[in-house]
């Protein structure tokens, strides 16, 4: 990382176009200025989301009209129903941040972000975010809900919706925003899933000391990695708006036949909340809109997919652009029949997070401000008066120090003579910390290298150890568990227990449970509308002791393909079922009948006292939510399986 981001200021000479500097180095921009630009960049941010929501998803296949301006459309319903700003996805994620850094400091741990999300994160959550919040309730911490090898939707538009916060507390310091988004965006994601985050933090913490939007993507640019996938696409836009600057649309058909398609990565994933697609879109609403708000929004809204968020998104940026004066009358004032004194009646009302205070705009985006002058002067800046005018001087070559951490995670389910892997998350290479392991208990057949623990365990038995973390003098330690269980009796079971009855439904069900593989997701959806029970299990010719099952869910579906209840019942000598005793699963599994904190693809390990039986299955009541009225209502009930193993101990 340090690599790249030492490079970031190559591109951008951020002598402050305001005022004169002390040097290239640090900058001044009055105090007053700083927070009228926090102030635009939060009411933009409003406006842009807000503006944007009523043309989410609407144009996919096709852009929008070239019909402008689009106006507010269907949300405006909702501004007049609070009576002023309403939370959402766009913006109450950086709510929560700026609470969590007042309680915490300015760089809150994983940890304390972690049980942030945790408490106020509870529906209104999708793709990555719900990843990483399921994994969050199972024992993970970050970065491991980020982590690709745990959350299969690390690739998605995440990042780009919830870290402004970090970059607008850190004006002219650009590789202090982008470093800090990079740490913050693998909470919810990975690798170059993050880039669109990073180049956009990039931007907005040099947006205070330039205007041009050339330089400004540049400056984005100039923090992403020299092979960047994204940083390719964003060059790829600029040669399609050189090329068509007259024909938004035929960039933008351009655009999406080379990146809203399937590619190795995001096969089994909705593609239209892609984070480089979605990238894309936002660079080309930059390009198009040629600075103006009004007309960068509506090219925002154009682009299509998911256009609220590039619509806050970049027009957060524009106000940090042009302060409050950018902003046009009418969209601080949707609605003038009510009277507003102030841009959205100063209110921002929670409408979508479990315990978060509605505040005052003025308010929040003055304790916003407040944090950004502590991160200032913490990091080589300074507050001074000249004139009597106060000023910030700033240190543009300040770098981020991320807290000394190792991730927690459930105890490790591996299996005795195959292959176990648990990537700890911490990238040695790119930095100066030292990992360590500080006992031998290991299984036999595993080693730590390079962050990971891999290998072949070959013995049975449960195995605890600690990990030591060290940065320079500065050292952190935690406890991990392995419970290596013997091999899996299921793959010798002669007959696959279900009620199915399609016969090929059932064949393909046999293959799903056992193959090892989470990619494939069996539903039960014959008899779908009816609230059933679903049960999976096996047979053997012989008695099995068994104590230990193994259950993944896969990917659930977004109404329906869960359990509300599980239970582990074997087949006793009179051929009756029975439930087992002393029934443990961890991590915990969600029953709630409710998509939102579902997770995909966590193991679940259900342990019991020993049985001696012929047959053992998972039976439990299917779950089922009303389809929203774009899905085309209606309301199903069934589970979803991906894997179940059976194990003696």
């Amino acid at each position: 990382m340090k690599k790249y981001l030492a490079t970031a200021m190559s591109a951008l000479l951020v002598a402050s176009c305001y005022v004169q500097a002390d040097s290239a180095h640090y900058p001044k921009i009055p105090v007053a200025e700083y927070q009228d630009k926090v102030k635009a960049s939060w009411l933009g941010q409003i406006i842009g989301n807000t503006y944007g929501l009523s043309y989410e998803f609407k144009f996919i296949d096709q852009p929008g009209p070239n019909k402008f301006p689009y106006g507010f459309g269907e949300y405006l319903a909702k501004v007049k129903e609070v009576n002023g700003a309403f939370s959402d996805d766009d913006t109450d994620i950086e709510y929560m941040y700026l609470l969590q850094m007042e309680k915490h400091g300015s760089t809150p741990s994983y940890s304390a972000l972690a049980n942030a999300w945790q408490d106020h994160v509870r529906e209104k959550v999708w793709v990555a975010n719900r990843q990483a919040v399921a994994l969050m309730h199972a024992g993970y911490s970050p970065p491991l809900t980020g982590h690709k090898t745990l959350n299969p939707q690390w690739f998605q538009i995440d990042p780009q919706l919830v870290n402004e916060i970090w970059a607008v507390t850190a004006p002219g310091m650009m590789n202090y925003a982008a470093a800090k988004t990079r740490w913050a965006g693998r909470i919810t994601s990975d690798d170059f899933g993050i880039d669109p985050a990073v180049m956009y933090g990039a931007m907005f913490s040099a947006a205070f000391f330039e205007r041009d939007i050339e330089r400004l993507i540049a400056a984005g640019l100039a923090a992403l990695p020299t092979q960047s996938r994204f940083a390719a696409i964003v060059r790829h836009m600029q040669q399609l708006h050189k090329k068509y600057p007259d024909d938004w649309q035929k960039a933008r058909a351009v655009m999406a036949e080379h990146y809203y398609r399937a590619f190795d990565y995001n096969k089994n994933a909705w593609l239209v909340v892609d984070a480089n697609l979605n990238g894309a879109c936002a660079i080309l609403a930059l390009l198009y809109g040629e600075g103006d708000f009004q007309k960068t929004l509506d090219m925002a809204s154009a682009m299509g997919f998911d256009a609220d968020n590039q619509a806050a998104s970049m027009s957060g940026l524009l106000g940090i652009v042009g302060g409050t004066a950018i902003l046009p009358k009418n969209l601080l004032f949707p609605i003038p029949e009510l009277n507003w004194s102030q841009p959205y009646n100063d209110r921002y009302i929670n409408v979508s997070r479990v315990g978060l205070p509605d505040a005052r705009i003025s308010e929040l985006v003055a304790r916003m401000a407040h944090e950004g002058e502590k991160i200032i002067l913490a990091h080589g800046g300074k507050k001074i008066v000249e004139k009597g005018v106060e000023y910030y001087v700033i240190n543009t070559d300040a770098k981020f120090s991320a807290p000394l951490e190792l991730p927690s995670a459930p105890v490790l389910f591996a299996e005795q003579d195959q292959m176990f892997s648990f990537d700890t998350g911490v990238d040695i290479s790119a930095s100066d910390e030292k990992l360590t392991l500080l006992s031998s208990a290991l299984p036999s057949g595993l080693q730590l290298r390079s962050g990971v623990i891999s290998g072949v365990p070959k013995a049975s038995g449960l195995y605890r150890f600690n990990l030591r973390l060290a940065r320079g003098q500065k050292t952190i330690e935690h406890e991990y568990v392995i419970e290596v269980h013997t091999r899996n009796l299921a793959a010798a079971a002669t007959e696959v227990l279900h009620n199915i009855n399609d016969p090929q439904k059932g064949e393909s069900l046999a293959q799903i449970l056992r193959d090892g593989q989470l990619e494939t997701t069996y539903y039960s959806t014959e008899n779908a509308v009816t609230n059933k029970q679903d049960f999976y299990g096996f047979s053997w010719e012989q008695p099995q002791t068994i104590s230990v099952l193994r259950f993944n869910p896969g990917t659930p579906k977004e109404f329906a393909g869960w359990f509300t209840s599980l239970q582990v019942q074997y087949l006793d000598n009179a051929g009756e079922w029975q439930n087992v005793q002393q029934l443990q699963i961890a991590p915990s599994i969600n029953f709630d009948n409710s998509q939102w904190l579902k997770g995909i693809g966590i193991n679940h390990t259900l342990s019991f006292a020993p049985v001696t039986t012929k047959s053992i299955r998972i039976i439990g009541a299917a779950g089922g939510v009303e389809r929203d009225s774009f899905n085309g209502g209606g309301r199903e009930f069934f589970t979803g399986i991906s894997e179940l193993s059976v194990h003696e101990r």
